[in-house]
């Protein structure tokens, strides 16, 4: 669905992302399915956030997915919009099979297409766009004015810029929940800026900007248009689909975090990895789901 590097996920939102820096070794059949989990456990959300801009742009007729990944958001797109065309982009073979073959199992093969291109520079000779989604893409690209700028430029006058970043950090259980120390989750929200901070300074071409969106797509070329955030929220006590899906990303982050975090805060987070542990993820009652993503829309003149 949208832009984050694989193997940690940023806090500031759920949606996973298709720039795939160091991408060498990961096993894609697996990373689809790991996407896909992650992006039906947001269905809901996502389907209020494509009736918006169904709302917003409601004639068009060619929408671009940049970062797909497995095509979850194009095919909602693609629903949402029946009288357009999808191009879903990434930069993963792998992946776009994936959103092929969810088309085709939707009845959707013949609106939605794949073009496999790294972002933004593969949109180019990409024009005439009526709505352009992009889902924690921009973020991962070192200049983000630059490429905002890039994404603007494949839109007709008129066209729509849907940028998904920001939200807030997602949240699954109580600040004091009986491992450790209170407010684990505020440290590992620390933890992660940190983290986010340094991918984003080694990535190419780095630049510092202030993330006000609106204001960058202001000086991308576009007149924003507003913002609105959708929420996520399944309530204690979360299903299996929920629980697989927090012990996933959790085990993730317990990978990058080793030597970050403190010997009590891993400790904890060892205890809710543990499948047969009772004050694990996969079987503690008070675990649950709740997570906002942001999403700033600018048109072209």
């Amino acid at each position: 669905m949208g832009a984050h590097q694989h193997g940690q996920q940023h806090q500031h939102g759920h949606q996973e992302g298709h720039q795939h820096h160091g991408a060498a070794g990961i096993d894609w059949a697996t990373e689809g399915e790991r996407l896909i989990r992650g992006a039906e456990l947001h269905a809901d959300e996502l389907r209020r956030t494509v009736a918006w801009l169904r709302a917003q742009q409601p004639a068009a007729r060619l929408v671009v997915d940049a970062g797909s990944g497995p095509g979850v958001a194009s095919c909602l797109l693609a629903e949402a919009f029946p009288e357009a065309e999808v191009l879903a982009v990434d930069g993963t073979p792998e992946l776009l099979r994936l959103a092929e073959e969810r088309a085709a199992a939707l009845g959707l093969a013949g609106r939605v297409t794949v073009r496999r291109a790294e972002l933004p520079g593969g949109l180019a000779g990409v024009a005439g766009v009526d709505l352009l989604w992009a889902s924690r893409v921009v973020h991962h690209l070192g200049d983000q004015l630059a490429g905002l700028g890039e994404l603007a430029a494949t839109l007709r006058p008129g066209g729509l810029l849907a940028l998904a970043e920001g939200g807030l950090p997602t949240r699954f259980l109580p600040r004091e929940f009986g491992l450790g120390r209170a407010g684990l989750q505020a440290r590992l929200d620390a933890a992660n800026e940190e983290w986010f901070g340094r991918m984003r300074a080694e990535l190419p071409g780095a630049a510092t900007v202030v993330e006000d969106w609106p204001s960058l797509l202001t000086s991308a070329g576009l007149a924003p248009v507003g913002s609105r955030t959708f929420l996520t929220e399944l309530p204690a006590p979360l299903g299996p689909e929920g629980r697989a899906y927090l012990v996933d990303r959790l085990a993730r982050q317990r990978e990058v975090l080793d030597g970050v975090l403190d010997a009590e805060d891993l400790a904890a987070l060892d205890v809710l990895l543990d499948p047969d542990a009772p004050e694990g993820l996969l079987r503690r009652p008070d675990a649950f789901y709740l997570s906002a993503t942001t999403v700033h829309l600018g048109r072209a003149g």
